[in-house]
């Protein structure tokens, strides 16, 4: 297997610059995760890994191999795409078996190395069939068996699973991170979806403009936001972000007064998660705007004089709409950035 290097890459096009400058090293059997929103560079930079698109600037490196001037067929890894593309003429044996004849296996080993990675991810009864002839999660798991067979350094896969529904993309998430537990192979996943994103992850590189916001652990980004944009994007609701003044210790805006490190001053945005809420208290005062009860959890907004609040209350909380409503926060979990946007203090 192998790591993967990048070293101050930058990817131009035209005047637009579609990745900035960009640092990143993927160890040997990681799985790491490109996450942002669109047009953020994700897919950019691992096309450039793949070899499909050239950096402007920079180097890559899969294992000590220089690969800039490396043609795709020639880099040793595997990608799997949003849309199968299976052969749709082809049984699903032969669309497994397809790398392994442009890459002039002898045939003797064929069939063990197709059932051997139809049996990874659960198709074994159905390689007689025709792409059409199966779910849509089954076709994806079919084009995740044609890249296992491949045996790469790299499997690179890019929003492998936005085309099934919410079940199946489940089911999808933990047979993909089985699989690349299994197989010991360096991976890198794109994706928009941070619940994707955290629970796929070793390590997660959060993008926005084609710049690298924050590198780390889901656990860490997930309680030590490095800005505004990660603290806001991960998490689900995603963090409060609630504009105000600090001063002697105190942070206030409309409906809302908490304690602060005293050496914090002027204009700074507070962030308090929705799980670090609760109903009762003296932190914020509002009306109630929505309740969505969802089973084991109620999700409640609550709308202040210039900002909702999401709060994860109790799966028996019910509120009439535009009642008054008291919330207090947990002031050991309260975050502060400052106004470019970059963590400032903690409680």
């Amino acid at each position: 297997m192998a790591s993967i290097l990048l070293k101050n890459v930058v990817k131009s096009f035209g005047t637009f610059v579609g990745v900035q400058d960009m640092n990143l090293d993927v160890v040997d059997e990681e799985f790491l995760v490109l996450l942002g929103p669109s047009g953020c560079g994700k897919t950019t930079t691992m096309r450039m890994i793949a070899g499909l698109e050239h950096p402007t600037e920079g180097e890559i490196r899969i294992g000590d191999a220089l690969m800039n001037d490396i043609d795709a067929r020639d880099r040793d890894v595997a990608m799997v795409f949003q849309g199968y593309a299976l052969y749709p003429n082809m049984s699903i044996y032969e669309n497994i078996r397809f790398p392994l004849r442009m890459r002039q296996v002898p045939k003797a080993k064929h069939d063990d190395l197709i059932r051997r990675a139809a049996e990874m991810v659960e198709l074994g009864p159905f390689l007689d069939r025709k792409p059409g002839a199966l779910s849509g999660g089954q076709r994806q798991r079919a084009a995740l068996a044609r890249a296992i067979v491949r045996q790469p350094q790299v499997f690179l896969m890019d929003e492998p699973l936005s085309n099934l529904d919410a079940k199946l993309r489940a089911s999808m998430r933990v047979q993909i991170k089985h699989m690349q537990r299994e197989l010991k192979v360096t991976t890198v996943y794109v994706t928009h979806d941070q619940i994707e994103a955290m629970t796929l992850a070793d390590r997660i590189v959060i993008m926005n403009k084609g710049v690298i916001q924050q590198i780390g652990t889901p656990d860490d980004i997930y309680s030590n936001p490095a800005n505004t944009f990660v603290a806001g994007f991960i998490g689900s609701p995603p963090m409060n972000l609630i504009a105000g003044t600090a001063q002697s210790g105190t942070f206030s805006s409309a409906g809302v007064r908490v304690p602060c490190p005293a050496n914090l001053s002027g204009n700074i945005t507070l962030g308090i998660r929705p799980e670090d809420c609760q109903i009762g208290g003296d932190n914020l005062q509002g009306q109630v705007y929505g309740v969505e009860p969802t089973g084991d959890i109620t999700y409640l907004t609550v709308r202040t004089a210039n900002k909702n609040i999401e709060i994860k209350a109790g799966r028996e909380f019910r509120a009439p709409i535009d009642s008054a409503i008291s919330v207090g926060f947990d002031t050991s979990r309260l975050y502060f950035f400052g106004e470019d946007g970059s963590r400032v203090g903690v409680n």
